[in-house]
């Protein structure tokens, strides 16, 4: 459905002309399996536009490449009402990985780290009304993001050159992503000064740290088909250690570029016991997302995804969730962001009394924010930003949070790795964890 909607941003980046006349780069259509840039890659195995912008450290030792970067939040959150709160809080990642070509195969392997665990536990979280998901001290939380667990990713990739159009991926990951879902909020170029979760995360992403992946698929220069088998329950309350299990869900998704600044996916994943509560309650999960990310000037960009999950649980039916985030770039110093929610949570997702337990409540969230980027100071860019949200809620939920329009906001510091110089973006941003290329030699002629 996001990508059906998502056409005719598709056809415009088509036919727009490329910014300061600049050649334009190779299209998905005439590139091999050798040529993909490593831009592509971005949170797991999933997929961004081509025109994503490069950041962080890179160097080069005993035959490997390396690449250090991360995104970092620090800063005071307040959600208005009885069931808001206030906090000091800090979110995000670090990630070092290094890859190496192996004849006609790259070989990589990768450590991603968050700093939650010891920044972001105020009673299980950090304050955000209407979100939804996990727990806290055997409870269900409610209008609270739980923070991500300390090891986010410990994965080893390899990508096999079968063909000038064909190449097979495998993904063996301890702690990793399945091919569920669109890049993950914390990645997402289009969420970068953003620094809390999108209400719709249990609907979209929310797999993205699962303990146990095994992920394969084949790999054209315009589109991926992948399937996975991992541990799809959600991870418990200790969040320094790795939650291993056996794997019992599987997914399927199916990626394709079709020019160097559009990225699109629809995906499915069934979790036979994906709560730590209700472990006997099997999950269905379907997604589908568009992104683009299109340059601006010399050193701006704008990213733009739409995303839309569906939820089917045997005990509550089918629930949906629609996201559309921008992040625009001005010049590498002055960002606009924003984001627009609306998500089905039935009384049970929010921890409601009966009899409004069973029913079920459309929700919606607007945020605005702002956000100044300094610098670069070396490898690292500082910045200032302050973000704003209204929610709208029905009148079922009125006197619950006290208004029908509760509002929340965020002054903080944002920490980002700076323009790598592979970049020609000057001050664009990448907040993809993740950046292997295809950039090796197809087997024989």
């Amino acid at each position: 459905m996001a990508a059906l909607l998502f056409l005719p941003v598709i056809a415009w980046a088509q036919a727009a002309p490329h910014a300061h006349g600049s050649e334009p780069a190779p299209s998905p259509e005439t590139m091999s399996v050798r040529d993909l840039p490593m831009t592509r890659n971005a949170s797991g195995t999933a997929w961004q536009p081509d025109a994503s912008p490069h950041t962080g450290l890179h160097w080069e030792a005993a035959g490997w490449d390396f690449m250090f970067h991360g995104l970092l939040f620090g800063g005071y959150d307040r959600q208005q009402g009885p069931r808001g709160d206030d906090a000091l809080l800090g979110v995000g990642w670090l990630m070092l990985m290094a890859e190496r070509e192996a004849g006609a195969a790259l070989v990589g392997a990768r450590v991603m780290l968050s700093p939650e665990p010891f920044t972001a536990q105020h009673n299980g979280g950090y304050p955000l009304l209407l979100q939804t998901g996990e727990t806290y001290q055997g409870e269900p939380l409610r209008d609270r993001q739980h923070p991500h667990d300390l090891f986010m990713e410990l994965a080893v990739t390899y990508t096999q050159a079968l063909s000038r159009d064909w190449a097979l991926q495998l993904y063996v990951a301890p702690a990793g992503e399945p091919a569920l879902g669109p890049v993950a909020f914390p990645h997402r170029l289009s969420a970068a000064s953003d620094p809390l979760a999108a209400l719709g995360h249990h609907w979209q992403d929310s797999s993205h740290i699962s303990f146990g992946v095994l992920t394969a698929g084949i790999v054209t220069p315009l589109a991926k088909l992948e399937a996975s088998w991992f541990n799809g329950r959600e991870p418990d309350e200790e969040r320094r250690d790795l939650d291993l299990r056996k794997l019992d869900s599987y997914s399927l998704r199916l990626s394709v570029n079709p020019t160097r600044e559009v990225s699109a996916q629809v995906s499915y994943g069934f979790m036979p016991s994906h709560s730590v509560l209700h472990a006997d309650e099997p999950l269905h999960r379907l997604t589908a997302s568009a992104t683009l990310h299109r340059p601006l000037g010399s050193g701006g960009l704008w990213a733009t995804t739409a995303v839309f999950g569906r939820n089917v649980e045997s005990e509550h039916g089918g629930s949906n969730a629609y996201l559309l985030e921008t992040n625009l770039d001005l010049d590498g110093h002055n960002v606009v962001f924003g984001r627009a929610e609306y998500i089905q949570k039935t009384g049970h997702d929010l921890v409601l009394p009966e009899p409004l337990e069973e029913e079920t409540f459309g929700v919606a969230s607007l945020t605005l924010g702002y956000l100044r980027n300094f610098g670069p100071l070396g490898p690292v860019q500082p910045g200032l930003g302050l973000r704003a949200a209204v929610n709208f809620l029905p009148e079922g939920l009125e006197s619950t949070y006290g208004s029908r329009l509760p509002v929340g906001g965020m002054v903080y510091l944002r920490l980002s790795s700076a323009p790598s110089e592979r970049t020609g973006h000057g001050g664009s941003h990448s907040s993809s964890p993740s950046s292997h290329s295809l950039q090796i030699s197809s087997p024989g002629p």
